[in-house]
């Protein structure tokens, strides 16, 4: 159980404060000062074109051969939810960049989880094989719950509608009608703000097709990139900040002196936009119909016949879904979910003590009940928006009692990746059902198969063949272990 306790001396390797051995302009490292060459290169590794990033890769591993790089060891932080430019991060991070990043930062597991689609899940684990990270790939959607259709679950003011994610997929070549109905949907949802708020801004009026589409490397645009797409057209349309400034003053319904610095902060003024346009009581907003969003089973089948864990995204237990809790669990197992998506940062960083001390104590219910319950724990910090960390604070005391949780679930999340990718026998397989006794035994298993196998020899374990016994599977990943030490 997670027990709240005094945390012990903050561990150098843990958090924001690890120094690994190379500096860069992210504050990184100490030693060598990143070169021309690298700078370019990571800079290269967003790019749209797949071509550029994965040769910007190829050229900074060489670099890391050479020794002009000089990687850290593994961390004990972990960041399994992160989304990229295929769907939208705050920092412009492809795949490739996010496993870059993550492996220059010293993280022990790493994640992404893209809303809607799974176009970056072959790019991001062969990225993370290249560089020996520990990977995992996600989805994240929206669903809708008939039996919480009068309570907000985690989406705040909209009841029945609940975020919903996909754990541990091996690949993006899914050919699915539901996952392409997913996209489409969002597409017209998106079509249709465009069209409310073009109304109310004009003469600061976008054109979906040529000035949001270019946004994206592949087409899936989301609310935010609107939102970059109407900053970017008032620029065009108003060259004088002071102009500026008035338009966005009146339209968004704030004072002068509140948007004025903001035309010098891009991300802030996209938020604004999207906050007062095209969420609730906005004249962009899309009241979602609840019934017109997948159901629960419809969602787990798609997950479950692509091998990957079925999640629940849980928010804050603030809302009237989740303070319900065991009910909601309950029914989410029944229909086949199988883990627990938890945003750490959101659920202490809060400013006003008393609601931070109603969300932490939130979260460690939620995380007792999760541990109670065997439902592996995964953790990480969007990337979203621009602000949000590349990857928590787990010396915080008020979540470092809980990071051996956080950690288990990573390795567990990375095991099932590994055993489902070489094998056909991950997490929710009719193997893993029929091998353990309970989930408790399920969840020690797959972990220990995620501490031990390291991303390099992870692929000899395909030579098994899918009817391997556990104790097989015990004696070769010992073998690969020990191979890895030798």
């Amino acid at each position: 159980m997670a027990r709240r306790r005094q945390p012990p001396q903050k561990p150098a390797e843990l958090g924001r404060e690890r120094v690994p051995a190379v500096v860069g302009k992210r504050g990184y490292g100490a030693g060598t000062p990143m070169t021309d060459d690298q700078t370019r290169l990571e800079s290269a590794l967003s790019d749209f074109d797949s071509l550029r990033r994965k040769a910007a890769l190829n050229a900074l591993c060489e670099m890391v051969r050479n020794e002009a790089i000089r990687l850290p060891a593994a961390s004990s932080a972990v960041n399994l939810h992160s989304h990229t430019f295929f769907s939208y991060n705050g920092y412009g991070y492809s795949p490739t960049a996010f496993a870059w990043n993550a492996r220059t930062r010293g993280l022990t597991v790493a994640g992404i989880v893209d809303f809607d689609v799974l176009d970056g899940v072959d790019e991001f684990l062969e990225a993370a094989d290249q560089l020996g990270l520990k990977a995992t790939a996600g989805m994240e959607t929206r669903i809708y719950v008939p039996e919480f259709g009068t309570r907000e679950i985690n989406s705040p003011g909209e009841p029945g509608i609940a975020y919903y994610m996909g754990v541990g997929f091996t690949t993006s070549n899914v050919e699915s009608l539901f996952l392409r109905s997913l996209k489409t949907s969002a597409q017209q949802r998106n079509r249709a703000i465009l069209e409310r708020v073009n109304s109310y801004v004009d003469p600061v009026v976008i054109d979906f097709r040529r000035d949001v589409l270019p946004l994206t490397p592949n087409g899936n645009p989301t609310e935010r990139h609107l939102c970059a797409a109407y900053a970017a057209k008032a620029e065009r349309c108003f060259s004088d900040s002071g102009e500026r400034a008035a338009f966005w003053a009146g339209k968004l319904g704030v004072a002068l002196e509140g948007v004025s610095p903001l035309l010098q902060d891009g991300p802030n003024l996209q938020g604004l936009i999207r906050s007062k346009l095209m969420k609730s009581g906005g004249v962009g907003y899309v009241k979602p119909d609840g019934p017109a969003f997948p159901r629960l089973r419809e969602v787990n089948d798609f997950i479950l016949s692509c091998g990957a864990i079925p999640t629940y995204a849980w928010l804050d237990g603030t809302t009237p879904g989740e303070q319900a809790v065991d009910e909601l669990l309950d029914l989410l197992a029944y229909s086949g979910t199988a883990a627990i998506n938890i945003i750490p940062d959101r659920n202490w960083n809060v400013k006003d003590p008393l609601q931070k001390k109603v969300k932490v104590d939130n979260l460690y219910k939620v995380v007792e009940i999760a541990q109670a319950r065997a439902m592996p724990i995964i953790v990480g910090t969007e990337m979203n928006a621009h602000g949000q960390r590349f990857v928590d604070d787990f010396t915080a005391p008020e979540l470092l009692p809980l990071l051996p949780a956080f950690q288990h679930g990573a390795h567990i999340a990375y095991g099932h990746t590994v055993m489902q990718k070489y094998l056909g026998l991950g997490y929710m397989s009719a193997w893993a059902q029929r091998s353990f006794a309970t989930l408790q035994e399920k969840n020690t298993f797959y972990a220990w198969v995620g501490e031990t196998v390291s991303p390099m020899d992870a692929q000899r374990l395909a030579s098994l063949g899918r009817e391997v016994t556990v104790e097989g599977l015990r004696g070769a990943v010992c073998s690969v272990g020990n191979h890895a030490d030798a």
